[in-house]
């Protein structure tokens, strides 16, 4: 097989992707390219905040302690944020105990990022509760959180236009 000739411009960025790679590793983050990883250092980076490791509790912590659920939504294919794929009383209980930041980007660039509370989000976590238990207990599967309720709703953190 021959390469393909953009080959010689993956070649010459590499350097700088494994730059940003150790970056990452640095901050917790074990790969770029997985699981939003470079959207992750990012808002990490420009909130100050520090990754939790591990899949099962909440996702960054700030230099207080205090412990948040990040969420990312590329507007460029989507207009909501996802939560959860087993939304149940268990994990909306762990939900009301945090604040949530939402990266809003375009693509690859970021445009905002804005903080909302538990009392900011109790709107979907009531919602939830009552739809898991009409489904006779039944978790539900990521339900969404409008860009629009967290722009009218949430405080702004960053924009890019700042």
């Amino acid at each position: 097989m021959m390469p393909h000739p953009d080959k010689a411009i993956l070649d010459e960025l590499f350097p700088y992707i494994q730059s940003y790679q150790e970056l990452a590793t640095k901050h917790g983050i074990n790969d770029i390219f997985q699981d939003n990883g470079g959207k992750i250092l990012q808002v990490l980076l420009v909130t100050g905040l520090v990754i939790l490791p591990g899949r099962e509790g909440n996702d960054a912590v700030d230099e207080f302690g205090n412990e948040y659920e990040l969420k990312s939504v590329n507007i460029a294919l989507t207009k909501s944020f996802s939560t959860h794929h087993h939304i149940n009383p268990r994990i909306i209980e762990k939900y009301r105990q945090v604040d949530w930041i939402f990266a809003v980007y375009r693509g690859i660039n970021l445009i905002a990022i804005y903080k909302l509370t538990p009392t900011d989000l109790e709107y979907f976590y009531s919602q939830w509760e009552i739809t898991w238990h009409s489904r006779g207990g039944r978790d539900i599967n990521n339900p969404k959180i409008p860009l629009k309720y967290v722009m009218e709703h949430g405080v702004l953190l960053y924009s890019a236009e700042s």
